[in-house]
């Protein structure tokens, strides 16, 4: 297995920005990366945006962050009001989102969405991201659902045990609204992250898996 690492040292504090088309996106995504992160990088500033979620899941969401980034520094959740399932509808206002976020925020790393993903708000959302930021490392993660849209991953990172259940525990807490979903069970995302796990050889058996179309070695 090729490694490629982030060219800041551990302990080196991380400015990362996490992109999610809903309430639970980025933590199904890459919770355990992000978990990981800021294990290695304490102190890190995160920028947590969810681009549609309101009431119940708008309240879910700031309570799932707030979980996630409790070992990082300086961080900012804003969930949005975007119309779940009308983002290449609603391009403008989301345009005009994008681009007061790339005047806020210098990330090393964003995490959002695969342009290849099968649902429309994702795709949306990542197409807007790879626009907005031209010379940042971004990765894709993906969402398992009823889209046969899981591909090829190609960077893989390996989970501690621990931290793969601190994710899956947290979304089967905060996220009540999804419980009646029959995807959404903990065995759905164990498997993912042990699937990805086997593709990284990784030494405990999990990880999480993103799409980096470009990489700067």
């Amino acid at each position: 297995m090729l490694r490629l690492a982030l060219d800041r040292p551990v302990g080196t504090p991380l400015n990362l920005l996490c992109l999610g088309a809903h309430a639970d996106d980025i933590e199904i995504g890459a919770g355990g990366t992000i978990l990981t992160l800021l294990q290695r990088h304490p102190g890190s500033t995160v920028r947590w945006v969810v681009f549609s979620a309101n009431g119940a899941r708008a309240e879910e969401a700031q309570a799932s962050a707030r979980e996630f980034l409790a070992g990082a520094g300086p961080s900012r959740v804003d969930t949005l009001d975007a119309r779940d399932g009308f983002f290449p509808a609603e391009f403008l206002k989301l345009k005009e989102q994008f681009e007061a976020l790339k005047r806020e925020v210098e990330p090393d790393l964003i995490l959002t969405h695969t342009r290849h993903d099968g649902h429309q708000d994702h795709r949306a959302l990542a197409g807007l991201t790879w626009n907005t930021w031209r010379d940042h490392l971004i990765l894709g993660y993906e969402i398992p659902k009823y889209d046969p849209d899981t591909g090829n991953p190609n960077v893989l990172v390996p989970l501690a045990p621990e931290v793969a259940e601190q994710k899956v525990a947290a979304l089967m807490r905060h996220f009540a609204t999804q419980r009646s979903r029959r995807w959404f069970v903990p065995e759905t995302c164990h498997a993912l992250m042990r699937l990805c796990g086997l593709q990284a050889a990784a030494p405990m058996g999990l990880a999480e898996a993103f799409f980096g179309p470009k990489l700067w070695l």
